[in-house]
């Protein structure tokens, strides 16, 4: 199972966490934070208890963030079963309006045929499928 994302914003900018005061803010288990420790989050110092600064624990967790994301490239969409970005079968996507300025485009998985989805503004669709904006 993945990771949850934790908020970088619940941790305010200018305290200091003891390992026990930061998991109880981002709301995970004190071990995680050890593991933390071990993926590169720095204490201020080697002292014991361990304190970490608010700001080096916002970084740390807006670069774990960013580092799991996998933008789709135009034309695909990310398949959830293969865990890749597929482009749709035979090519057939179809958009649904959830607001007047938004939507959800959904097709099927050339490889394993699952459904997929995908959130777009209507202002991007050229953008994001050229080929199926180009067809309608």
């Amino acid at each position: 199972m993945a990771a949850k994302r934790v908020n970088p914003n619940s941790v305010k900018l200018h305290y200091s966490y003891s390992v026990t005061e930061l998991a109880r803010c981002c709301a995970v288990h004190k071990n995680t934070i050890g593991n933390w420790q071990a993926d590169g989050l720095k204490p201020i110092d080697s002292a014991r208890p361990a304190l970490f600064q608010g700001a080096a624990v916002r970084d740390f967790l807006r670069q774990r963030n960013a580092s799991r994301k996998c933008p789709s490239a135009p034309g695909m969409i990310y398949c959830v079963r293969c865990r890749q970005s597929r482009r749709p079968a035979l090519g057939m996507v179809e958009y649904v309006a959830r607001t007047p300025t938004s939507g959800n485009l959904r097709a099927l998985c050339e490889a394993c045929e699952a459904g997929m989805n995908r959130s777009v503004r209507k202002a991007d669709l050229a953008k994001v499928m050229p080929d199926w904006a180009t067809s309608k």
